[in-house]
């Protein structure tokens, strides 16, 4: 979400500014820190960040910083009160105020604050999204397109729904209209966003000639359909070849959505989706609203539907109150699912949130070995699982010029592995045949199958 959010900044100041992007702090005119409150040393991070830059300030007193994300949103005034040389605090319902706030900063001389939550009217205020070319073709292969905003779970431990607001969804119209945008100049793969992106619930308006349902000839203007209609609708547009979703909370995962799976080939069949915990009662902690039990049944329900999905997930350390046998359901869940991936991190209490006033007894040296044991086996997990697609051929969306080796491209499987082989940047946003030929935990090497004739 942060990406996309980052990239709706820059397209927001080209629109209006006329301003490019450069890699060299020394040049820029404007400097912004698109950022994020979930753990602790991420927010931190920040702050030593904008240290850093306040010396550019001082050489180029024009210079403008910025502060955009969830810790803006979280912090507010305060991060003025530390780094007074910031020129602007924005939240992530507001960045596309951004020309204001610049405007109002130099008018006034005095630091710009916006973190308020106004729902999704920063998507009626972005510009016509424009992408670049390579050879007549586009240059991007994938792209992002937000569909809903903020969480109403409240799990104890989160503070998505105090700095991102709750979930407002995005009108079926407005998605379509961002799709079909991508789609036409060239983009093969849409990933659908959102905070808890399987809550959507978008307004079915009468007038809407792309998102109306068939077989069905007038509805209420505020009929509301979910993500599985989405995902239907979208797949039916020629020239969308793969489509994607995330991040999903596990109360939401409809038989609706699992059923979507058998019927839409499109739909990638890879999943990310969190569970924190394997233990029941730290779920209960945690407020999940679901148990390990009810999670693993969702993952059988999904594979009944898709055999060979692929899922990943999200895991959590060392939460408040976490016994050894609480981290033991947790390494069997992981076993018993047999991710293929996942981020694990050691617990970080937010301020503001419920978990933070819970007691913590257990010492930072068992979390730390908690957590390598965890990564550990996530880690074996991957590795048998890479190996087993030795040999086979996958259909490839070319992305980009490898990192490694510019005479090789990289490319993404559905299961959203990432594999080099020979080819050129004419290749970028096509399909290909990949056969796998070898295999590492992060990466994959291939050749390219040369279609007949």
């Amino acid at each position: 979400m942060n990406e996309y959010d980052s990239d709706k900044m820059a397209d927001v100041l080209r629109a209006s500014e006329g301003m490019t992007r450069t890699d060299v702090l020394e040049d820029a005119d404007l400097i912004l820190f698109n950022t994020c409150s979930v753990r602790e040393k991420a927010q931190e991070k920040v702050f030593s960040d904008l240290g850093r830059v306040r010396l550019l300030k001082v050489a180029k007193p024009d210079l403008l910083i910025g502060v955009g994300g969830c810790v803006a949103s979280q912090e507010g005034a305060t991060i003025v009160k530390r780094a007074p040389y910031v020129d602007m605090v924005f939240g992530p319902q507001t960045l596309h105020r951004l020309p204001q706030l610049m405007a109002a900063r130099r008018a006034s001389g005095d630091p710009q604050i916006d973190i308020s939550f106004p729902e999704i009217e920063k998507f009626d205020h972005l510009p016509e999204i424009a992408l670049g070319k390579i050879d007549g073709r586009t240059s991007v292969a994938s792209a992002f397109v937000s569909i809903m905003e903020g969480c109403s779970k409240y799990c104890s431990f989160c503070v998505v729904p105090y700095t991102r607001g709750e979930e407002v969804s995005r009108p079926v119209a407005d998605v379509m209209r961002d799709v079909q945008t991508l789609v036409a100049q060239g983009v093969g793969e849409i990933t659908l966003l959102g905070q808890n992106v399987n809550a959507y619930s978008g307004v079915l308006t009468r007038d809407n000639q792309n998102g109306g349902r068939q077989n069905k000839n007038s509805w209420d203007d505020d009929e509301r359909v979910d993500l599985a209609y989405l995902i239907q609708t979208l797949a039916a547009l020629e020239g969308l070849q793969r489509l994607r979703f995330t991040t999903s909370h596990p109360k939401d995962m409809s038989q609706r959505l699992i059923d979507v799976y058998a019927s839409t080939p499109k739909l990638s069949s890879h999943l990310h989706l969190p569970v924190q915990s394997g233990s029941d009662r730290i779920l209960a902690a945690m407020k999940r609203g679901h148990t390990a039990l009810e999670y693993k049944s969702t993952i059988k329900k999904l594979r009944q539907m898709r055999p060979d999905l692929v899922v990943s997930s999200d895991f959590i350390v060392g939460f408040p109150g976490e016994t050894e046998r609480d981290f033991e359901a947790t390494l069997q869940l992981i076993k018993d699912v047999g991710y293929d991936s996942g981020y694990s991190f050691l617990y970080s209490p937010r301020p503001g949130t419920p978990a933070a006033q819970l007691k913590d007894e257990v010492s930072q040296e068992i979390k730390e070995a908690r957590l390598q044991r965890l990564q550990d086996l996530l880690r074996a997990q991957s590795q048998t699982l890479t190996q087993d697609l030795l040999g086979s051929v996958q259909r490839v969306l070319v992305e980009s010029v490898s990192r490694k080796n510019v005479h090789e491209m990289a490319g993404r499987l559905d299961s959203n592995r990432v594999v080099n082989f020979a080819g050129s940047p004419g290749m970028i946003g096509r399909f290909v045949e990949v056969k796998i030929t070898d295999a590492w935990h992060h990466t994959l090497r291939g050749e390219r199958i040369m279609s007949a004739g």
